[in-house]
């Protein structure tokens, strides 16, 4: 991975542009031009030229070691950058490639000669939008873009008003800066929404998402939305949030992620489950892991007893401070620190490579995404499962994923989840530490 002048980091030379997942799974794609024929070869494209990109572009994209398109980007881009604008739903898991896809979107239709801002891109957290940032930054090195954040403490106070051409922020913050008309959103031609599922779902995020929306220009304005998962609830809100979008998708069942080795851990009683974390530390260690719980206090507890007893770990979630979440994340993605305690706060997007194990030290629920501890729905959150393994074994690398089952109830959960994504989840014995080890290591060579 290079790291460029502002510190982000672009992805690796062009020797190593096979790091996108070799697609087995099929791409659909269904046109909003019902008279259209999607196989056409006008909506696939084998090489970045054909699309007729500025050579400024070109440059930016090789410059980052992307050779040619990948799977979905073939069948997106030319769709993405055709004139007029259409809207577009696509489902993709990450790692294909869908973010350098809407941002060369973003960037092919900004008109650079004005100081106006013309895309607006949406991500759930500060994280994704930042990961999202250094992608615009790399891409569009060669050019005179201006970009700036809407995300909590990026603008200095009192900042009158933002003329950058690409703005990429959280929904809070947009809506924020777009009410007291710091962004003048009149000449927005581009609103990107990554994560879209998460962002049209949740509550709360949903009604900020609209609120952006709202406030932009009637006509003209290409709504792209990208996710990894869309449920049918949010699908039908997606189809009126951007009509007569053309769409992409992977089938269904493509979206698990094969190649993770799912592990389950028998463990007594909560308190078993701290003990057996700590005796996992070292093979936590051996590349990078992230261990997400469903609390705030659950990341802060079991963060400050690990390091209390000598063991190296970061805790980050949405209570901390702004900067504190950047310098935690910043220093995570350089490796310097090697496990990560959080929330589901990273849960979606967040490329690390190195990353080879994810531990669900508790398994997702749906309506317990909160973190007043109130007790929802208790059934395990199969979206969220999903895009939580596939923080590991990214870009077609091994990886693992642990989870813990301590009772009755969390192991329903589990058997659920196996039913849900076809996978079997593979027991590892818990009382004998070496077998521990044996198998897990099997797993990540």
């Amino acid at each position: 991975m290079e790291k460029d002048a502002d510190g982000f980091y672009s992805p690796a030379p062009a020797d190593e542009h096979t790091d996108l997942i070799k697609s087995s799974f099929e791409v659909s794609v269904t046109l909003a031009d019902q008279q259209a024929d999607p196989n056409s070869p006008l909506y696939s494209a084998k090489t970045f030229e054909q699309l007729g990109l500025h050579a400024d572009l070109l440059k930016g994209i090789y410059d980052m070691g992307f050779s040619k398109p990948s799977k979905i980007q073939e069948r997106a881009l030319p769709l993405l950058l055709s004139n007029p604008p259409t809207n577009m739903i696509g489902q993709s898991q990450s790692g294909t490639g869908k973010t350098a896809a809407f941002v060369l979107t973003m960037l092919s239709r900004v008109d650079f000669s004005k100081n106006k801002t013309q895309a607006i891109c949406l991500a759930p957290s500060r994280e994704l939008a930042r990961q999202i940032m250094s992608v615009v930054v790399a891409m569009g090195k060669f050019t005179p873009v201006q970009t700036e954040y809407a995300i909590k403490d990026s603008l200095p106070r009192g900042t009158a008003s933002v003329s950058a051409h690409i703005v990429v922020g959280t929904p809070g913050t947009m809506t924020d800066l777009l009410r007291r008309k710091v962004i003048d959103a009149t000449e927005v031609k581009v609103f990107v929404l990554d994560e879209a599922d998460n962002m049209l779902d949740q509550d709360g995020l949903g009604d900020q998402t609209l609120r952006v929306k709202n406030m932009l220009p009637r006509t003209g304005v290409q709504i792209i939305l990208f996710s990894a998962t869309f449920p049918d609830h949010v699908r039908s809100f997606a189809n009126k949030f951007a009509p007569n979008a053309n769409k992409i998708e992977l089938q269904k069942t493509e979206v698990t992620v094969d190649n993770i080795h799912q592990f389950y851990m028998d463990c007594k009683n909560e308190e078993h489950k701290y003990d057996v974390l700590v005796s996992l530390y070292q093979l936590l260690t051996i590349g990078q892991s992230i261990i997400f719980c469903q609390h705030r206090h659950t990341a802060d507890r079991i963060a400050q007893r690990m390091s209390a007893e000598g063991h190296k770990v970061a805790s980050l979630h949405g209570a901390k401070d702004a900067s504190e979440r950047d310098a935690i994340i910043d220093s995570f993605r350089e490796g310097r620190e090697k496990v990560l305690i959080t929330t589901n706060v990273i849960a979606r997007g967040i490329d690390i490579l190195q990353v080879n194990m994810v531990v669900n030290y508790d398994l997702p629920l749906l309506n317990e995404r909160d973190n007043w501890g109130n007790k929802g729905d208790s059934r395990p959150d199969i979206e969220t499962y999903i895009h939580r393994i596939g923080r590991t074994g990214r870009f077609g690398r091994k990886g693992i994923s642990i989870n813990f089952v301590h009772n009755k109830e969390t192991w329903a959960h589990m058997e659920q989840i196996e039913q849900a994504t076809g996978k079997k989840i593979t027991r590892i014995e818990t009382n004998d530490l070496d077998e521990m080890e044996e198998q897990m290591k099997k797993a990540l060579k």
